[in-house]
C-alpha cells in the first residue's frame, strides 16, 4: 500500500469516526495520555525547515522567517472538522502572544482550491500553505489531522499535539506560554 493510499484510508476513517477529535483524539507529548505519547521522533530534534507558497494569510509560509519565536506548525485539511474547531483558538493565542508566537497552517489536501475559503471561514490571519506533494508532511509525519508541532525559539520541536477536541486549547496555551 502506498503512503498516499494509507493516508487516504486514515483520512476516510477520521472523517467517518473521529469528527470531534481527530483520528486519535487530542493530547500532548511528552505529557501523559493521548496524542503522540512522547514517542514522536521529532521531539527534541531540530524542526525540519520549509518554505511554501501561502494560499492565504501572506505570500510565503516559512519556518526560517519565524526564527526567534515559538512556532506552532499545524498540519490540517479542509475536510477535517477538528481542524475547523482548532483554528479560531490558534488565532486567539496568536493575538494574545503578539510577536512572540507564530502559527503556520500546512494543508495536506490533494489540491489547494479550498485553502483560502477555509481560512476565511475560520477567521484566521496566519499563513495557510498547501503542501504540494506532501513533502513537508513526510518530514514531520503527522499521525492524524490535525497534528500540531510546537517549536521553541531555537527551532527545536518540544511538543506534538495530535487531534483536537474542546478543552485542548488550554493545554496548548500552557505549553506555548512555558516556551516564551
Amino acid at each position: 500500500m502506498t503512503d498516499l493510499c494509507r493516508f487516504m484510508a486514515t483520512a476516510t476513517i477520521c472523517v467517518a469516526v473521529g469528527a470531534g477529535t481527530g483520528c486519535s483524539g487530542g493530547g500532548f507529548s511528552p505529557a501523559a495520555g493521548g496524542g503522540e505519547e512522547g514517542d514522536h521522533p521529532l521531539i527534541g530534534a531540530k524542526a525540519p525547515d520549509f518554505d511554501l507558497k501561502a494560499q492565504y494569510g501572506g505570500s510565503r509560509a516559512s519556518l526560517a522567517s519565524e526564527a526567534g519565536k515559538v512556532v506552532i506548525v499545524d498540519f490540517w485539511a479542509t475536510w477535517c472538522d477538528p481542524c475547523k474547531e482548532s483554528f479560531p483558538h490558534y488565532q486567539a493565542m496568536l493575538d494574545r502572544h503578539g510577536g512572540q508566537l507564530a502559527v503556520i497552517g500546512v494543508s495536506v489536501d490533494e489540491d489547494p482550491s479550498g485553502v483560502a475559503q477555509f481560512g476565511q471561514q475560520t477567521g484566521v490571519k496566519f499563513p495557510l500553505a498547501w503542501d504540494d506533494g506532501q513533502s513537508v508532511s513526510r518530514q514531520y509525519s503527522p499521525s492524524t489531522m490535525p497534528t500540531s508541532f510546537v517549536i521553541d525559539k531555537n527551532g527545536i520541536v518540544r511538543y506534538v499535539h495530535a487531534g483536537f477536541r474542546s478543552g485542548d486549547e488550554s493545554e496548548l496555551e500552557q505549553r506555548v506560554s512555558a516556551l516564551k
